[in-house]
């Protein structure tokens, strides 16, 4: 059998309870909304960089819980989506500035320094300025 040959990213999916609540969100950090899907109820999402989200907005509001994260029993799952960034400090900043609340860092990862934030349905975002190539 012939390998898959992989290009690249397509987008990452994310699911959400509340479409408007989501997007504002990710808007402040640097996304913008440029399509709906009503029958699939998915928000397309992108940054000036070209990096893709779908929000899938069919999450049951909770309890302010990350079932991947936070509860004791661990789930496989998808835990995080990870992004580059030029500069964790500097994204710190910009992240306390905007009102969103950093959950962890910047924390020095061994090859990152990484912050990490959580969307508004508890889904984590870690932003990362990597210092070394592996």
């Amino acid at each position: 059998m012939a390998g898959v040959d992989l290009l690249g990213w397509n987008h990452v999916g994310i699911r959400v309870a509340d479409r408007g609540r989501s997007v504002a969100f990710y808007r402040l950090l640097g996304f913008e909304e440029i399509g709906w899907a009503e029958g699939p109820r998915v928000s397309f999402l992108r940054n000036s960089a070209g990096v893709e989200l779908n929000l899938i907005v069919n999450a049951d509001a909770r309890d302010g819980r990350n079932v991947l994260m936070d509860e004791p029993t661990k789930h496989p799952g998808y835990t995080h989506a990870s992004f580059r960034v030029a500069s964790a400090e500097d994204t710190a900043a910009a992240l306390r500035a905007a009102g969103i609340a950093i959950t962890e860092g910047p924390v020095d990862l061994g090859g990152e320094i990484a912050v990490f934030v959580r969307d508004p349905d508890q889904n984590v975002i870690e932003l990362a300025q990597l210092t070394r190539r592996g």
